[in-house]
C-alpha cells in the first residue's frame, strides 16, 4: 500500500501537501502515512480512493484505475480488443485538433506564461464554449477531469504524432522556479478547415486567455460547471455547459418566465 500510494501520487502529479488537505491531516502526518510510519484510517483511505477514482477495495488492493486507451484512427479496419476500453479519435477530429493547437502556438506560444497546461485548458474552453454557443462541436475532443483541470485525453498521442511529422518541437523552459513544457510550431496552421464562425471563436478565446498563467487557468477552469460536476479522472460531459453559471456562460439565453 505504501509503494502504491506513492505511485498514485506521482502518476497524477499531485503533491503530498495537496493529498494531506484532501484527508484533513497535516503534511508531516501524510508523510508518515506514505512512509508507513503511521497507519492509515479507514476514512482517510476512503477519501484517497475517491480522489483517485478507485473503489475502496481496489485502492486497498493496490489496483490502478482502468483509464481508456486512446487510439488515433488510421484505417477503418483496425482491430480492437474487447477486453480494453478504448477511445478512438477520428482523423477529422485529429486534423482539427492539430490545426487549432498550431494556431494557438503561432499566436501566443512564445509568451512566457503559455505552457502545456495553459494550452490544454484553452482548448477545453474553445471546445466547450463553441458547443454551448452553437450546439455543434468545433474539435469535439474528449476531456478528462484531473487535479490540474480539464485535459484533452488524446493530447500526448497527438503531440507525439506531430513531433514525428515535424509539425512542432517540444522544449522545457524555466518559468519562475518551475519547469514548463512548451511547444514551438514548425509549420503554419491550415486555417482553411475552419469556418468563419469557428475562427472567430478561436480568436476570441486566445485573446481572453493570453495573459493567464497555469495557476490562474487551473483555478478558473475549476469553477466551471462541467468540471465541477464530473468525478475525478472521468470524461467531462459536453451537455453540462447548458447548466453553467453566468460567469462562464457564453450564450444569450431567452429569459424564462
Amino acid at each position: 500500500m505504501i509503494t502504491f500510494l506513492k505511485k498514485l501520487r506521482r502518476e497524477y502529479c499531485v503533491s503530498q501537501e495537496f493529498l494531506a488537505k484532501k484527508i484533513d491531516v497535516s503534511r508531516p502526518t501524510y508523510v508518515q502515512i506514505e512512509s508507513g510510519a503511521r497507519k492509515m484510517l479507514v476514512e482517510e483511505a476512503q477519501k484517497l480512493a475517491q480522489f483517485f477514482g478507485l473503489s475502496l477495495d481496489d485502492f486497498l488492493a493496490g489496483k490502478m484505475a482502468s483509464l481508456p486507451k486512446v487510439e488515433l484512427e488510421k484505417s477503418k479496419n483496425q482491430k480492437i480488443q474487447e477486453s480494453e476500453m478504448r477511445i478512438s479519435v477520428p482523423q477529422e477530429k485529429v486534423k482539427k485538433f492539430k490545426e487549432v493547437l498550431l494556431y494557438i502556438l503561432e499566436r501566443i506560444g512564445a509568451r512566457p506564461n503559455i505552457g502545456e497546461a495553459v494550452v490544454c485548458k484553452l482548448m477545453y474552453f474553445i471546445d466547450f464554449d463553441f458547443y454551448e454557443k452553437f450546439e455543434e462541436q468545433l474539435i469535439g475532443a474528449k476531456y478528462i477531469k484531473n487535479h490540474f483541470g480539464p485535459t484533452p485525453v488524446a493530447f500526448l498521442e497527438i503531440i507525439a504524432q506531430m513531433e514525428q511529422d515535424g509539425d512542432l518541437t517540444r522544449v522545457v523552459k524555466k518559468y519562475f522556479q518551475h519547469d514548463q513544457k512548451k511547444y514551438l510550431p514548425r509549420r503554419s496552421a491550415d486555417l482553411s478547415i475552419f469556418s468563419a464562425q469557428e475562427k472567430e471563436l478561436i480568436d476570441w478565446e486566445i485573446e481572453r486567455f493570453k495573459d493567464f498563467n497555469a495557476t490562474k487557468m487551473r483555478d478558473y477552469s475549476h469553477k466551471d460547471v462541467p468540471w465541477i460536476g464530473t468525478n475525478n479522472l472521468q470524461l467531462i460531459d459536453y451537455e453540462a455547459v447548458f447548466s453553467r453559471t453566468d460567469e462562464f456562460s457564453v450564450r444569450q439565453y431567452d429569459d424564462k418566465l
